[in-house]
């Protein structure tokens, strides 16, 4: 039987466990921080977007959040590139992944088709601080 592992993820931090059995309690076995996620964007970023005046409104251009979304799309790939290397060391069969729903969808858009293939449930909560034991009870019983 192939070991079971389960991401759980956000902008911010990553954290990796493994169940022996699809009953088993989860081990945490490795865990990844992306610091920047939890910078202001005004400390992410060096020079402020141009300002242009229109009538009696003044604007300001690009987004105030490119330089976050990029820092979690940059942190999504790294958590990807991660499970893919335990894909291919055949470290686990099964995988769940949970996530913040916004980051889900960042984690998606890195994945391979043969990482996705393993993928038995996806999981859109943030649970990167709880226990793994409450995280344990937030997937089915048996995986």
């Amino acid at each position: 039987m192939s070991k079971i592992w389960v991401v759980a993820a956000d902008a911010g931090r990553a954290r990796f466990f493994s169940a022996e059995k699809p009953s088993s309690r989860l081990n945490e076995i490795e865990a990844f921080s992306n610091p920047q996620a939890r910078l202001h964007e005004g400390d992410l970023v060096t020079d402020r977007g141009g300002r242009g005046v229109s009538g009696a409104a003044v604007h300001s251009y690009g987004s105030g959040h490119e330089a976050k979304q990029e820092s979690a799309n940059r942190f999504a790939a790294e958590v990807c590139r991660h499970l893919e290397k335990g894909r291919n060391r055949h470290a686990f069969g099964k995988l769940y992944v949970m996530a913040a729903p916004q980051f889900l969808g960042l984690l998606r858009k890195h994945q391979s088709d043969g990482l996705r293939g393993l993928i038995s449930n996806e999981i859109a909560s943030d649970l990167t601080t709880q226990s793994p034991e409450r995280i344990r009870a937030s997937l089915p019983e048996y995986l």
